[in-house]
């Protein structure tokens, strides 16, 4: 019999992990698969390790991960798919905005020979018009930002075939964006159009500036197309410095000096000084992420594992 992994990241969820598990248990009971609900407990600072340990005394199908400390969502799901034993791994968030109702359908597809089987959203309900706006733009600038295709309007809720999983498992990098990885690794994939639900409880830890770092954590892991941009805007300033300065010479020796000019030639320097800036921004991006990379640090701590297996080096895959 197979085995599905169903793996739940989570952070603050105190309040949503009840209403989650009273929807998908009905799922999960209707399938012909042995499941196991892995929870990744992302150094929650509320109940939310409390209320997963009351669900495992319930259901012996609980178990979960608990780490040392908040290490944002990326590093959580590295964890889970570290520690996942299915031959499968379901990746869905608790707070309900994406329905568990979709499981069986994804197990569908995967058994017809799918390894990445991911939820697509065609309508994003509940959220700001500048969330929905923003994210809609970003996702089609990094589809043409880099050369790998990576599917538009898709989050991390999905289906991963074992060896999928074996090829995430590969990849330590600290600075992640899993949502490129998912592209990184390729075979077959398969989309399943939905609409996105609000959320149930609490509130998202999602802020602008937080979102605003995840992209640009998948522009800059994902492309060098933001170094090739500041190279042609310098290639092209310096021509328009140079045309200019030609400009100015011929100018001079025709009509001679009658206005000093300062007003322009201020402008011109702090024009110059911005865009100057700006590379120097960019440049920093890449070298900051090169720097951490170099550290090679293990990607998480573990506090506390409910199962029978834990690995002794977190910056290696667990056995599965």
């Amino acid at each position: 019999m197979s085995k599905i992994t169903i793996m739940i990241p989570c952070y603050n969820e105190e309040e949503t992990i009840p209403l989650f598990y009273s929807r998908i248990r009905p799922v999960i009971d209707s399938l012909e698969e042995e499941v196991e609900l892995l929870f990744v407990n992302d150094g929650s600072r509320d109940g939310t390790l409390e209320r997963i340990r009351e669900l495992q005394r319930r259901d012996p199908r609980v178990q979960y991960v608990d780490l040392s400390r908040n290490y944002g969502k990326e590093i959580a799901m590295a964890a889970g798919f570290d520690y996942a034993s299915g031959d499968a791994v379901i990746n869905i968030d608790c707070d309900l905005q994406d329905p568990p109702e979709l499981i069986p359908e994804m197990i569908r597809f995967w058994k017809e020979g799918y390894d990445d089987v991911y939820a697509q959203r065609k309508k994003r309900n509940g959220e700001p018009w500048f969330k929905r706006f923003t994210a809609h733009v970003f996702y089609r600038l990094l589809a043409r930002l880099t050369p790998i295709p990576v599917p538009i309007d898709t989050g991390d809720y999905r289906l991963l075939s074992s060896r999928a999983i074996r090829a995430l498992r590969s990849m330590r990098e600290s600075q992640r964006y899993t949502k490129g990885l998912y592209s990184i690794v390729g075979f077959r994939k398969k989309a399943i159009p939905y609409e996105r639900e609000p959320r149930a409880a609490g509130q998202t830890k999602w802020n602008y500036a937080r979102l605003f770092g995840l992209a640009m954590e998948g522009i800059t892991t994902f492309s060098v197309m933001p170094l090739r941009i500041s190279t042609f805007i310098g290639i092209f300033t310096s021509f328009a410095a140079f045309v200019y300065m030609a400009y100015i010479v011929l100018r001079t020796l025709i009509y001679g000096v009658d206005f000093p000019g300062y007003a322009s030639l201020v402008s011109f320097v702090l024009f110059l000084g911005g865009l100057q800036l700006l590379a120097l921004g960019i440049l920093g991006e890449y070298v900051g992420r090169i720097f951490m990379e170099t550290k090679r640090r293990p990607l998480y701590f573990v506090n506390e594992y409910s199962g029978e297996t834990e690995t002794d080096d977190q910056n290696t895959p667990s056995p599965a």
